[in-house]
């Protein structure tokens, strides 16, 4: 009795055991494919779109740098993008200015007029008149003056009361 010898018995026991493995390996392979088929498929094409993009952005990379060492051997062209930068910045920063200006501007008008309210409303408490009374008569006027002479007055309509006399 050999024990896993080299004979002639042991050359049709491994080829039988091979073909099994090999059904097993199908019938594994196959029951994954058939239930994450679309997972793996949509997973591969994902990682193909991965390593395209990867690779052109490596492709791209030494020729941006290149330019990036020639740009610093030539101290002409560092000072004139300095210069450019500086000159941009002094825009914008400009440009930031004028609009605080503006906004300041602005505030200044509004606290005036909120100023000129209070003054207005102090002067009539003092006469005695009411400062809300006051403001339902300004609208009125505004109100009276945009419609002249379209607006007709509307009589009231004679109203049945609710509740019988008796």
């Amino acid at each position: 009795m050999e024990l896993g010898g080299g004979g002639p018995a042991a050359g049709p026991g491994q080829a039988a055991l091979g073909r099994g493995g090999l059904e097993v390996l199908q019938h594994t392979v196959g029951s994954l494919l058939s239930s994450y088929g679309w997972y793996i498929l949509l997973a591969a094409v994902a990682i193909y779109f991965l390593i395209q993009k990867i690779s052109q952005g490596l492709a791209a990379r030494p020729s941006g740098q290149s330019g990036a060492a020639d740009a610093a051997m030539e101290p002409d062209v560092v000072v004139r993008r300095q210069e450019a930068l500086a000159a941009a910045r002094l825009r914008m920063q400009e440009e930031l200015n004028a609009q605080a200006e503006r906004y300041k501007e602005k505030q200044r008008q509004l606290e005036e007029e909120k100023r000129r309210q209070k003054i207005a409303m102090w002067e009539s408490m003092q006469e005695g008149k009411s400062y809300k009374g006051n403001l339902k008569l300004n609208q009125q006027e505004v109100e009276s003056g945009a419609s002249t002479s379209s607006a007709v007055p509307k009589s009231k309509p004679n109203k049945k009361p609710l509740r019988g006399g008796g």
